[in-house]
Formats: C-alpha cells, structure tokens, sequence
C-alpha cells in the first residue's frame, strides 16, 4: 500500500505541467543552513569515532540529554524503522490523527495498531507514540505529562521532529528505558537531504538501537553539517524568530481566504477550508503545492513560503481563489 507523503512534487509537475513551483507541501525549513566548505575527508573516508563523538556531543548540548542516550541515525525516519524492534510485537497504539509512517512501521514488524484520539487511551499499551507537536494539525502534550504517561505504558515513543523552534516542549529530558525520543535534524536545518536525526533514550535503549543500526549508520556529510549546525546558537535564534513571523504572516493571509486554523508548528500550518481538494487544485494552477489528506475533506497544509517573492505569488493566489 502507497504510502501518502508531502513532499511529492514529481506528482504535481505530471499532473500540471510547468517547473517554477513553490513547494509548500512540507514542513521542512525553506531557508535551510548556510552549510558553508566541508572538510574533503568527510566526503573520502569512512567516519570517525572523534567525529561522531562530535555529533554526539553537539546534539546531547542541544537537546540537553547525556551523550550516552544520544544515537545519531539517517533520519528520523531511520529510528521510526528501528524501534518497533525494541519489544515482542504485540498491541501498539498510536495518537491521531498521525502522520503514517509509525503505524506502517509498526505493522511491518508485526505489531497491530490501534488510532486513538484521546491520551488517556494509550494508556497500558504495549507500545504507544507520540508526535509532540503533532504533524498536521500541531497538538502538544506537556512533557511532564508525557513522562507520566510512559509509567502507563510498554515503552512510550515521542517524536519530535517539528519541535527544535518549541524546545519547551521537548520531554528529552525525561528519556530513559520506557520513553524514548525521536529528533530530526533536516526539518528545521532545512538539509532534508542530509538524511539525519537522532534517537534519545537509556544508556541501554539507545545501545540496542546502536546494534541494530550497524556501523556507519551516518555519512561523513551530515557529522561534519550536524556538528556545525547545532551548535550555532546564533542561527537557532534568528531562524526560530523568523519562523514565528512568518507563520503568523501565513495565519493572516488564510485567514482572509476564509480558512480557519486547525493548528500547526512554526514549521508548517495546518487550516481547515472549504473543499481541501479543490483549493489544492486551484493553487496548483498557479504553480503553489500544498498537503491534503484522505481523511479530512477540508484539511489543508501549508509550509512557509521563503523570500518576498513566494510571498506575493502565493498572497496573490489566495486571493484568486474562486
């Protein structure tokens, strides 16, 4: 079964031709970090151990967790693969509505998997997850009530990977042996295509994960970018502050079009309109690409255009639409 993503921009240039779009169907920084000359070796030579402690250390400042509990992986995307591995697969519950990947994950593992809407129902799963804040329509959870949760639960999965402009909401450091945290980097660093992210957990968690993933489970590239970019508290700052202006700037022009907030991240806005497929299609038609969903008729999701110029174009678009 396909799996349903943003980011498919091959789909809209097939269906609507023309090759000047504004990708906004992701939530992943436009403006993405100067990552400036690397270091020739990263690129010729298998990556260190000094290199990887690096890693490590930078993202263990930056999430505020030891360095022993950080696992630098390919992405996100690679721990959601990993830990349905973690435990005997038996009944997992997830909190909706969720972007797919984990209930895919979890059911090529052989776990079954129960949606649910309400906290409170995770409660004595064998496995449950998180998204804090959640992708599309932005929900948080309070960290302190995450870690309560996890004393309810298998092992409770918390994926942050749209959370690096809200650290206030991270629960990473509460991660340990039945709460285990999910960052990643290429959302808010805009490098998407460096393919990195990290697994926070116990010192024995996070050593499992290590087992399964392999050596080298990190290319020299993203040590040598991921080191730079989270220790850059300068670029952090500005980014974060530009991020809340621009999503704010997008809230307004939505809502003039009409559309009503469902929620979001400083990363992406989620509204609710009144026919998601057929604004979809008429911002196509004007080269803008967005997200729906196939469970809401009405949802749309916006990324955050980058640059005056994607402002007008797509300030312009809303206000053509019929």
């Amino acid at each position: 079964m396909a799996r349903d993503h943003g980011g498919n921009l091959d789909t809209a240039r097939a269906d609507y031709g023309g090759a000047d779009w504004i990708d906004l169907s992701t939530g992943i920084n436009r403006r993405p970090y100067p990552v400036g000359d690397l270091p020739a070796e990263c690129w010729t030579a298998l990556p260190t151990a000094s290199a990887t402690r690096a890693l490590i250390g930078a993202a263990a400042a930056r999430y505020g967790v030891a360095p022993e509990q950080v696992l630098p992986l390919a992405g996100a995307q690679a721990a959601i693969q990993l830990y349905p591995r973690l435990r005997m697969p038996r009944h997992a519950r997830v909190l909706g509505p969720i972007y797919n990947e984990h209930a895919a994950a979890l059911r090529a593992q052989g776990w079954s998997v129960e949606e649910i809407t309400s906290p409170d129902a995770l409660r004595g799963a064998d496995l449950a997850v998180v998204v804090n804040p959640n992708n599309p329509d932005g929900r948080t959870h309070a960290p302190g009530d995450l870690a309560a949760l996890a004393q309810s639960v298998g092992l409770l999965v918390v994926d942050e990977s749209f959370a690096d402009p809200e650290p206030a909401l991270s629960a990473a450091h509460h991660a340990g042996d039945r709460l285990l945290v999910l960052r990643s980097f290429g959302k808010f660093y805009g490098l998407a295509g460096v393919r990195l992210g990290f697994a926070l957990g116990s010192g024995a968690l996070v050593d499992r994960l290590r087992e399964m993933a392999g050596p080298w489970s990190v290319s020299g590239p993203a040590i040598a970018i991921g080191t730079r970019a989270l220790a850059d508290d300068a670029w952090i700052a500005a980014t974060t502050a530009r991020l809340m202006d621009d999503a704010r700037r997008l809230d307004a022009l939505a809502a003039r079009a009409g559309w009503s907030l469902v929620g979001g991240t400083p990363l992406f806005r989620t509204y609710a309109t009144r026919d998601a497929a057929a604004v979809q299609d008429a911002l196509a038609r004007r080269g803008i690409w967005t997200r729906r969903f196939p469970y809401s008729a009405s949802w749309l999701r916006l990324g955050l255009p980058d640059g005056e110029a994607e402002w007008v174009r797509t300030d312009a678009a809303l206000r053509d639409l019929p």
